[in-house]
């Protein structure tokens, strides 16, 4: 079974170029507002997985939130719609520049990764007759059971302050004048299927939370459980949509949320892996002495997460009906890694044939370069085409 796409339609349009199917992504986030709708949780779409402007305003229109890691990111965000008062604001390595940008725009929260960050913020926010709200990013030590460069909720990631340092951490932002501290943040990880992980997150948190209310006496208004729900690359056609229901129920049930305490998430690759593909055509197929070899006009350059993660994404001809063949199929780039996928099977291909590459929505578009002077991809809305 392949994906329905307008093949006619996509016979003018210069390849490479990413395809959004619109109707896809407002079921997914449909499914995301019903399903934590249920519970009260606030979803914040994690803009790093896409930052495309046309689909953040569609994000934006369907009423969540953004979490940005970088101060462009928030900019993208107030240019496309989100109001300030969603936007959360991560990463270890935030610059006074984009501190004092997202302070000028008074954004929900601050995700403060060490000490000498929330000092910064602090230290800005005065300079500004502002208090900033800050969030702790806290290592919970989980295994999230996903690819080592996707982990990032143990002690050895460079993300978070560990739980052992906790109590310190808080002793000093209650000392600084100019941050409030609002809540905690947790994120352990990507592309997580077993969600025995979350889980095991829920318990790491009951626990914290007992903790901090026996030694400080104190309970935060906010919890921010991050991201990481994956997707199904293997069967797009039959799951397109990631089972948010389960998703947002074992959260329900593991989780001891405290009176008034609200519960934040930020999906990323789930809101938008599913509805993004990349379409490129065949250059040449070449036979070798024991493979054959499907070159397209698309490389790493356009969708990077094969030859950096050893991803897999389901390829598609959509061009051919005729019988399976077995190819590897390769991009142009003057690199050894540059290869979507080995011994795959694909309906007979030959030169000019149209190639989809699902599943590719989330750190496709947004991770493209121009090495070897490639053009970006472009990229087109079914609704307009």
């Amino acid at each position: 079974m392949k994906g329905n796409f307008p093949t006619n339609k996509f016979a003018k349009i210069e390849t490479p170029f990413y395809y959004y199917d619109v109707n896809l992504l407002q079921q997914t986030l449909d499914s995301i507002k019903t399903e934590s709708g249920k519970y009260g949780y606030e979803a914040h779409y994690a803009v790093k997985a896409n930052a495309n402007r046309k689909l953040l305003e569609i994000i934006s229109a369907a009423g969540l939130g953004a979490d940005c890691v970088s101060g462009n990111e928030v900019k993208a965000c107030i240019e496309a719609g989100f109001p300030a008062s969603k936007i959360v604001f991560a990463g270890v390595g935030k610059t006074d520049k984009e501190i004092n940008y997202s302070l000028s725009q008074d954004i929900f929260c601050f995700n403060a990764e060490s000490v000498p960050e929330v000092e910064v913020i602090n230290q800005l926010a005065a300079a500004k007759g502002k208090t900033a709200s800050v969030a702790l990013r806290v290592n919970p030590n989980v295994d999230a059971h996903t690819h080592a460069k996707i982990t990032t909720g143990l002690n050895e990631n460079k993300f978070g302050i560990n739980l052992e340092m906790l109590p310190e951490v808080i002793k000093l932002i209650q000392s600084l004048p100019n941050v409030t501290l609002i809540g905690l943040h947790f994120h352990i990880g990507s592309q997580i299927t077993d969600l025995s992980a979350f889980e095991d997150l829920c318990v790491r948190i009951n626990d914290l939370q007992d903790e901090l209310e026996s030694t400080l006496g104190i309970t935060l208004p906010n919890i921010n459980i991050g991201g990481g729900l994956g997707i199904n690359y293997e069967h797009p056609n039959h799951l397109p949509i990631p089972d948010f229901e389960s998703y947002f129920r074992t959260f329900n049930k593991h989780l001891r949320l405290r009176s008034g305490q609200k519960l934040h998430c930020e999906p990323g690759r789930s809101v938008v892996a599913q509805c993004g593909n990349l379409i490129s055509r065949v250059t040449y197929v070449k036979v070798g002495t024991v493979k054959k070899f499907v070159i397209l006009d698309a490389g790493f350059t356009d969708l990077v997460r094969p030859a950096m993660y050893d991803s897999y994404h389901r390829i598609e001809n959509l061009s051919s009906n005729e019988e399976y063949e077995t190819y590897d199929v390769v991009g142009p780039i003057c690199e050894s890694s540059d290869v979507f996928g080995k011994d795959r099977e694909l309906n007979k291909t030959k030169r000019g044939d149209l190639i989809a590459l699902r599943s590719a929505g989330a750190y496709g578009e947004i991770m493209a370069s121009q090495y070897n002077l490639r053009e970006l991809p472009k990229a087109y809305l079914s609704t307009e085409i």
